[in-house]
């Protein structure tokens, strides 16, 4: 039901095998709002060291790491119980069962009011894990490329021209939450209902997570199906839809509902780590269905992130 879609077809192949890729990302999006990725040139050395440095930040006491301590939506730390995000869609649940560093998008656009928000300077734990920002800045820097490709490829799938979406990502927001899973020995023992992310679908236009398999994993909705454990391929990432994305084309695609399941009776020691990049528009892109069966409203991008933020912050 999640296929694995290999780029390289899209990136160097004929006309026809293009056109091949984006038929089978259409099918994918229609049915799971899901699907792997391979062929998409990020190292296994690039992704490790992200998680290696991250991993000396987490590891450091409480008291330190207060110090870069942020709200949802900041660039920084955020602590175990900051987030619920199962109320995105009004499921109340426990807080979630895990510790955040943020970074973002950080060139000004010039206009105070926008630069405010979606473009703070990130903060850095220079002294603590100095191999952070360097390792991070790298990954950045190649989600950004691999994300415009990835619109371009669904600007195609969705019939509207190769450059429909990147159309509006000349100087897009876009948030990196390296996202720390640890044992119960950490976060304690889950309350009945509590999550290491609650039940939600992303917010926003595309997602593109690499993550590590366990038990207590990422489980994605299946229509007629229920939650499955969503499957893992080695070295591939996970690539999604938001909400902004479902509406942009009328529901012609799904916002893929997912959540993370806590640490398992099995493994209650299982330590996981995920980088998930979330991508957007331009900020107060104005975004309209261009397909689908469903005639929603135009959304001021900007305004409908930041109420999702909001509707998440403990």
């Amino acid at each position: 039901m999640i296929p694995t879609i290999d780029l390289g077809p899209w990136l160097t192949g004929t006309a026809a095998e293009k056109a091949t890729t984006a038929t089978a990302v259409d099918v994918a999006l229609r049915n799971a709002g899901f699907l792997l990725v391979t062929g998409h040139g990020v190292t296994p050395a690039e992704r490790g060291a992200v998680r290696a440095a991250a991993r000396e930040f987490f590891a450091l006491p409480s008291a330190r790491k207060q110090r870069y301590s942020v709200g949802v939506g900041g660039r920084g730390w955020l602590a175990k119980g900051a987030e619920a995000n199962g109320y995105a869609e009004g499921t109340p649940t426990p807080p979630d069962l895990k510790e955040s560093w943020t970074v973002g998008a950080d060139t000004p656009s010039g206009d105070s009011a926008i630069d405010a928000f979606w473009f703070q300077p990130n903060r850095w734990p220079s002294a603590e894990a100095p191999a952070l920002r360097p390792a991070v800045e790298s990954y950045l820097s190649r989600m950004r490329t691999l994300s415009d490709e990835i619109l371009r490829l669904l600007g195609a799938a969705l019939g509207q021209g190769e450059s429909f979406f990147t159309d509006h990502t000349r100087h897009p927001t876009y948030t990196l939450n390296i996202n720390w899973y640890p044992g119960v020995s950490v976060v304690g023992a889950p309350e009945p209902g509590q999550f290491r992310i609650g039940p939600h679908t992303d917010f926003g236009t595309v997602t593109l997570l690499d993550r590590e398999p366990g038990l207590g994993g990422l489980q994605v909705d299946i229509p007629g199906e229920g939650w499955v454990d969503a499957p893992f391929v080695p070295g591939a990432l996970t690539v999604n839809i938001g909400d902004l994305m479902a509406r942009w084309t009328g529901d012609r695609w799904r916002s893929g509902r997912h959540r993370v399941l806590p640490p398992s009776a099995e493994a209650p020691e299982e330590d996981l780590m995920s980088l998930v990049f979330f991508y957007e528009c331009d900020p107060h892109t104005r975004v309209s269905p261009v397909a689908g069966p469903v005639a929603y409203a135009p959304v001021d991008s900007s305004e409908y992130l930041r109420r999702k933020l909001e509707a998440i912050t403990v």
